[in-house]
């Protein structure tokens, strides 16, 4: 019964180690899903016959990870999760008979919806929404106003974003919808922080990186001065800091400039003009004086038939007359037109500083010490960090190096954690915590239960025990046989008066043949139970 139980529980305990050896991983199905959908998900995966697990808190579906994609489809086609974000294929199903405005909703929802999904494609960014203002448009085009659209953002825990990564969002939503204006674009996160919002100018953003220019200028001119230094003075002898003070201010300058014509060269004629006109003269009275001349002429009419005409009377006459001449030319002039715009990102001081330790040397006799650095040497070293760095006096460049014993400090005690607490050994522990508690339950009932009833099962049965007799008994029947197994030269004498014609033995004064046959029980017990068998039995014992 004992052994039945050993087995069963040893096989169990193997079974038990082969399904976590065969246990696969689990990864992360859906997370931070509605009740009801995540309701759904689940029944559906009872029907599929899929094992599935929550994670600590609720917060995420787990399933094998081998099944996980092939699950994920399987469920995408039966139209789960619910929750997810609809595009333009809720223009897929239009209503028959449906109105204008529901036309024009339908149209933004799914405008909404494609802009959410491209959204949450970036980087850091786990949900969105976005909410845009289309206002319908009239035939007043004085009237009719601008749209304009919010962004709401939830980043991944520990995430943010830059300027440089709003702006962006910026200019996807404004670019994806109609006369939408990039200042009319607001840009929040789930804190409620504005990334980005109305009246925003394009120089602001570049904040993000122009830090990360600077900090490219000062790492490059710190690799400089390590590059050169540190074969000389060695790696762990040299602290440098290199600060750059970069100009980002922009500036543009037009000028026009004008110059007449000069030199040798003809003139450049642009347009000429020529006017010529001749003024008749004023007319005076002539003739007679009297009532004929003062009368106003009379039209001269053609003659009939070709008679002479009537005597007219007297006219007067003109005097006066003159003749005008214009000529106008004009000529090209000279017109320069220049732009000066100056570029940004320009270094206008550069500040280096460095510490060197003192020269570690060791006298003959072993002892080590610290030796400060000669002016020459110090000398040499400014020399080589000035032309590392492209030192400009002009410029305002400062570049300071001193000599100075560092101060290494041994580490603080407690800092390092213990062997037992590392997380590598945790880790290991409880990885291997299950399976080392399988083996050694298997390995107790082996040796504990199964072993010794195997043992006790193949060994001999033991003999049975002899009948209680004194020694003296026994030395008396059995006298010649204790004598050869013995192998002593002195015989034991026959029992006076014995049964059998024996004679009695006399009582030795040492006990000495009863030692000898104790020693000989405790040094060979087989041979003794032998010789016990034989007595018990009367037969001979081969």
């Amino acid at each position: 019964m004992k052994l039945g139980v050993a087995v069963a529980a040893l096989l169990a305990t193997v079974v038990a180690m082969v399904l976590w050896a065969n246990k696969g991983d689990w990864k992360v199905l859906y997370a931070n899903l509605p009740d009801k959908e995540a309701g759904a998900i689940i029944a559906q995966l009872t029907q599929m016959n899929v094992p599935y697990k929550h994670s600590e808190g609720g917060g995420a579906l787990l399933v094998p990870a081998e099944r996980m994609y092939d699950v994920k489809m399987k469920l995408a086609a039966a139209g789960l999760p619910k929750a997810q974000v609809a595009g333009n294929e809720l223009l897929d199903n239009a209503k028959f008979g449906q109105t204008d405005r529901q036309e024009r909703m339908s149209m933004q929802r799914a405008l909404e919806g494609e802009l959410v999904r491209t959204i949450t494609k970036l980087d850091g960014v786990e949900e969105a929404r976005v909410h845009l203002a289309l206002p319908n448009q009239n035939g007043f085009f004085r009237e009719q106003q601008k749209p304009s659209a919010s962004v709401m953002l939830t980043l991944h825990p520990g995430r943010t974003l830059d300027r440089g990564q709003a702006a962006a969002i910026v200019h996807l939503v404004s670019s994806s919808v109609p006369e939408l204006n990039a200042k009319s674009v607001s840009v929040l996160d789930q804190r409620g922080q504005l990334l980005s919002g109305p009246g925003e100018d394009a120089g602001k953003s570049l904040d993000e990186q122009q830090l990360q220019y600077v900090r490219q200028i000062e790492a490059s001119y710190l690799k400089r001065v390590q590059d050169i230094i540190e074969p000389v003075v060695g790696r762990d002898n040299l602290r440098a800091t290199v600060v750059a003070d970069v100009d980002f201010s922009q500036s543009e300058a037009t000028s026009e400039q004008y110059r007449p014509n000069q030199g040798n060269e003809p003139a450049a004629v642009r347009s000429q003009q020529s006017m010529e006109s001749t003024l008749p003269g004023q007319a005076v009275p002539a003739g007679v004086p009297g009532a004929a001349t003062n009368q106003p002429p009379v039209p001269a009419t053609a003659p009939v038939n070709g008679a002479a005409a009537p005597l007219q009377p007297a006219q007067t006459g003109g005097s006066g007359g003159g003749a005008k001449k214009e000529n106008v030319t004009n000529y090209e002039v000279d017109k320069t037109v220049r732009v000066t715009r100056n570029a940004t990102g320009n270094v206008r001081r550069i500040n280096a500083a460095l510490v060197v330790n003192h020269r570690t040397s060791t006298d003959p006799k072993g002892k080590t010490s610290t030796v400060p650095l000669t002016p020459e040497e110090m000398e040499k070293l400014t020399a080589l960090v000035q032309e590392a760095v492209g030192y400009n006096k002009e410029r305002g460049d400062s570049v300071k190096v001193i000599n100075a014993p560092f101060q290494i400090e041994p580490p603080a005690a407690g800092d390092e954690l213990p062997w037992w607490k590392q997380a590598w050994l945790l880790d290991l522990l409880r990885t291997g915590a299950v399976p080392l508690a399988l083996a050694l339950v298997a390995l107790g009932l082996i040796f504990g239960v199964i072993k010794p009833s195997v043992m006790s099962a193949l060994a001999p049965p033991p003999p049975p025990p002899a009948p209680a007799e004194t020694e003296l008994t026994a030395i008396e029947n059995k006298g010649g046989q204790l004598n050869a197994v013995i192998d002593d030269e002195t015989g034991l004498p026959a029992l006076e008066g014995a049964e059998g014609g024996l004679p009695a033995l006399e009582a030795p004064q040492e006990n000495s043949k009863l030692e000898a046959a104790r020693k000989l029980a405790r040094e060979n017990p087989v041979a003794v139970a032998n010789i016990m068998r034989e007595w018990v039995t009367g037969e001979p014992v081969a």
